[in-house]
């Protein structure tokens, strides 16, 4: 992905009620970078649920960090809830997996990738960040049969 390149190693994800305020998700993702000691140069994407993909919220953190948004189906961030550090029942009958926050940072993160900060909570989000230790350049969410990637600077991909 141009641009892209010397970007860090870490997937911020997140998690939002419908029409949560950007400025609460840009604060909640700065909090959890402070909280995990690492820098906004070293996030190489934001990652969601696919039901999130249209919120202006995702694209205001996506947009401030410079980086493409990509977001999973439920389905797939249920595959990550072995590894998820706070598995949630009330998460899981809202949307179909067990985290949104931490399975999206990990399953955009990749195999082997790791929970740097957990699930971190506002009053309307939650944030959650991974880090991966494979070339993240090019980046993309792993829908089923299409790709529900958005570079928050182009559009739809």
């Amino acid at each position: 992905m141009p641009g892209q390149e010397g970007r860090g190693t870490l997937v911020l994800g997140l998690g939002c009620e419908r029409g949560t305020p950007a400025a609460e998700l840009l604060a909640l993702a700065e909090t959890v970078l402070g909280l995990s000691g690492r820098s906004a140069a070293e996030v190489s994407a934001v990652a969601s649920l696919d039901t999130r993909a249209a919120e202006p919220a995702m694209h205001a953190v996506a947009g401030r960090f410079g980086v493409p948004l990509a977001t999973f189906p439920a389905a797939r961030l249920e595959a990550e809830t072995p590894r998820l550090a706070n598995p949630s029942a009330i998460v899981f009958a809202h949307t179909g997996c067990h985290g949104v926050a931490e399975a999206a940072a990990l399953a955009a993160a990749g195999e082997g990738s790791v929970l740097v900060c957990p699930k971190t909570k506002s009053p309307r989000a939650t944030a959650a960040i991974a880090e991966s230790f494979q070339s993240l350049g090019g980046i993309r969410s792993q829908a089923d049969s299409t790709s529900s990637h958005i570079d928050s600077s182009r559009g739809a991909v």
